[in-house]
């Protein structure tokens, strides 16, 4: 107590952030309880004692954890019940914001009678549920759309997370502190404003009379972004809002806990949190590093090979790292290359996403087609040449004569093992994979790649690499194909099975794109490269007939030759039907289609857990999430196959 105003700090012990636990709400509830009780309050200040978090919503893991509408009902009866006595207090509340105030959080904050909010990097405010695969469920359907009208809509679908700024500009916040003011101070003014009457708070009346209209316009546009798939929580949550608008709020908030209890027990929001918890768990690539270690400072780095994959890892050392990249190819790739990198770092600084003018960029490349002096200097290395075992030996026993014994060196092959590869690198301990996805720029993901004889220090050292590149990493073993393409070997052979057997290829891809991927199976073939899994199922030992007679008709695919399987249009090129292997009609659903690429994608999978190729299934989900674009919302294929029971009818048990 501060005279007659209380002020209500709130710390979760032990955790990073503030998050609802049960604990959480036993403590609340004691604190409501004092509140209500002492006549001597006029004011109540909530403030955080965490210094860059206010409170960062629902415990996600609480809500994955719960599978029964009873549990679900009960925790939501418990945040409604405590946000209802907060709204009811005889006196004004106000929320003190710092840091992240999300979800659940903004729910309690929009309870309070009003809001300040200090601006700084780490304040930032929004209701995310929807990226996760849930909705607002403490209210925010409701409150927030009451507070500033329509445009809490478009906030809450796309999960828009503001600065502090920008959230006053909305009307969420009703007062800003700079970065370097004393919020506890400037609340408790603020608050002696509100409690005198002299604060005037802007809660305009808003017409929803056009809400019917405005929920079907977001219906429109949600559909057009999940190409037609309804997902629970966007279809709910703009169904909550529609309806809830047109009542009195207390009614209003029971349709959003009845829709909430829906979302939160579907497969969909189970999904959707696992995806949320393996992006944390490779947002930072150094928590993943040993305990304790050291890693190499990188001052300098080379990459071997100008073509498509190594300018694309160039970019991103050089507009991640900001230090100097010694690239070397033949005569004829090093100006086109050099352009290439120009070209794309000048579309990035229109869009200002470089940190620094892009002739600096282009100032710390040295092209050169031969083994300078300078390899002395270089602390890392990436090969990227031609996917040939006698190049790949050629170049090791070049490379290793001029760079020192602890450069790091690591290949950014996708077909050749790196076991193989390391008899030609001297010090093999020093040597990983690094295999990226293409264009390098745009795709998060990088498998590090350990062969038999990587050390533990070169596998935290890449881990370090990819953490300076802002890539999200996945660690695995060698193996054909290392995670993801050993995943869609069978996806891409069974597709051309099904056309094989009369099944069209729009059919094949639309069965893939309803199930939610970015593109079906034929055509990411075409846009991998046919003539790429050509070679790979030769090096299988695997004669898929129909993709022999497309690469050996010149069609290697719509980028890299003109012609593959489809038109410019996106429409199947009626020139490659004769070209397709017939095999005996066979004609499958949709779910079919669906159900069995999934499964023979799982059941390789298990075989990599199985064979420790990775140790956990999340590194299976991290990389088809990322680097596939499996739908986020599915949670990877191992996490799939656990939620719809695939994994205990074919294993009997779940894989986590």
């Amino acid at each position: 107590m501060e005279g007659d105003v209380a002020i209500v700090t709130f710390d979760v012990a032990g955790d990073v952030m503030n998050t609802w636990t049960e604990e959480a709400f036993a403590g609340f509830y004691e604190v409501l309880e004092i509140l209500e009780k002492d006549e001597t309050i006029k004011g109540v200040i909530f403030i955080s004692g965490k210094p860059d978090n206010f409170f960062a919503g629902a415990n996600l893991k609480m809500i994955e954890e719960m599978n029964e509408e009873k549990e679900i009902k009960k925790t939501l009866d418990l945040l409604h019940d405590s946000f209802r006595r907060l709204t009811r207090l005889k006196y004004p509340t106000l929320a003190a914001i710092n840091g992240h105030c999300l979800g659940g959080g903004l729910e309690f904050a929009l309870a309070c009678t009003a809001r300040i909010a200090r601006e700084s990097k780490t304040t930032v405010i929004g209701l995310p549920e929807c990226n996760v695969g849930l909705f607002p469920g403490g209210g925010g359907t409701q409150r927030l759309p009451r507070l500033i009208g329509y445009p809490a809509i478009d906030l809450i679908l796309k999960g828009r997370m503001l600065p502090a700024a920008k959230a006053y500009e909305a009307g969420i916040i009703d007062r800003l502190v700079p970065a370097d003011g004393d919020l506890l101070e400037k609340a408790k003014s603020f608050l002696q404003e509100i409690i005198s009457g002299k604060a005037k708070l802007k809660r305009p009346e808003h017409d929803f009379s056009q809400v019917d209209a405005a929920a079907e316009q977001a219906r429109q546009e949600v559909l057009k972004v999940t190409k037609g798939r309804e997902l629970p929580a966007y279809m709910l949550v703009i169904k909550s809002i529609q309806e809830g608008l047109k009542v009195p709020l207390d009614e209003a908030l029971e349709i959003e806990k009845k829709n909430f209890v829906e979302v939160a027990l579907s497969n969909e929001a189970k999904g959707g949190i696992n995806t949320f918890f393996i992006k944390t768990m490779t947002d930072k690539p150094k928590s993943m590093m040993t305990k304790g270690f050291v890693p190499k400072p990188l001052k300098k780095a080379a990459v071997l090979g100008f073509g498509t994959m190594g300018r694309g890892i160039a970019i991103e050392i050089l507009r991640n790292m900001q230090v100097p990249v010694i690239i070397k190819d033949i005569p004829e790739a090093l100006e086109p290359g050099k352009a290439f990198l120009r070209k794309i770092f000048d579309g990035m600084a229109e869009k200002k996403r470089l940190k620094v003018p892009v002739d600096d960029l282009m100032n710390l490349i040295t092209t050169t087609s031969e083994y300078t002096d300078e390899f002395r200097e270089v602390d890392i290395v990436v090969e990227a040449v031609f996917e040939n075992i006698k190049v790949k030996e050629q170049v090791y026993g070049e490379l290793c004569e001029v760079v020192r014994d602890d450069c790091v060196i690591s290949s950014n092959t996708s077909s050749l093992p790196i076991t193989t590869m390391s008899r030609y690198v001297k010090n093999p301990e020093r040597f990983g994979g690094t295999h990226f996805f293409s264009p390098v720029w745009l795709m998060q993901l990088v498998e590090i790649v350990r062969g038999e004889k990587t050390s533990q220090d070169t596998i935290d050292n890449l881990l370090n690499f990819a953490a300076l590149i802002r890539k999200r990493p996945l660690v695995c073993r060698d193996n054909p194909g290392f995670v993801v393409n050993a995943l869609l070997f069978p996806y891409f052979l069974n597709s051309i099975k099904y056309i094989e057997e009369g099944n069209a290829i729009e059919k094949v891809d639309k069965a893939m794109t309803r199930f939610g991927m970015p593109v079906g199976p034929v055509r990411l073939t075409d846009e991998v490269g046919i003539d790429v899994l050509h070679k790979v199922f030769v090096g299988m030992g695997i004669e898929q007939m129909t993709i022999k007679s497309v690469v050996e008709a010149g069609r290697f695919g719509l980028k890299k030759s003109g012609k593959g399987f489809f038109l410019k249009d996106g429409s199947v090129d009626p020139d490659v039907i004769p070209l397709i292997a017939k095999s005996g009609p066979k004609e499958k659903t949709e779910e079919e289609i669906q159900t069995e690429l999934l499964t023979e994608m799982v059941k390789v999978g298990k075989d990599l857990l199985d064979r420790k190729i990775v140790d956990d299934p999340r590194m299976i989900d991290v990389g088809m999430v990322w680097g596939v674009g499996f739908p986020p919302e599915k949670g990877g294929p191992m996490k799939w196959s656990d939620l719809t029971g695939l994994s205990r009818k074919l294993f009997g048990k779940n894989f986590y």
